[in-house]
């Protein structure tokens, strides 16, 4: 399934800097990062379940925020795409 996952995080103090690149970080291992804060993430349900309960982990839901977008199996079909930073074809040929 494609899910598309955005954070708001607090960087007012030390630890939310530190939240924010934990955050980061977990989403960078399950996707592709399409905006500064914003992923899209290609999972099983096993890998979501875990995404998701590590990201619930490590917010502070006091001060920051997660958004979770399911855009099914067929996800990638419904989207547009302009401008820069032209989007990783995760189906396509893989060139070392």
């Amino acid at each position: 399934m494609l899910v598309l996952v955005s954070y708001d995080v607090n960087t007012q103090d030390g630890a939310g800097r530190k939240r924010l690149r934990r955050i980061a970080r977990l989403c960078q291992n399950h996707g592709t990062r399409v905006q500064f804060s914003v992923f899209e993430c290609e999972l099983t349900p096993a890998q979501w379940t875990a995404l998701r309960q590590s990201l619930m982990d490590t917010m502070n839901a006091e001060k920051d925020s997660l958004r979770f977008y399911f855009l099914g199996a067929r996800g990638r079909e419904k989207i547009e795409h302009h401008g820069s930073r032209t989007p990783l074809d995760l189906d396509g040929p893989l060139i070392l």
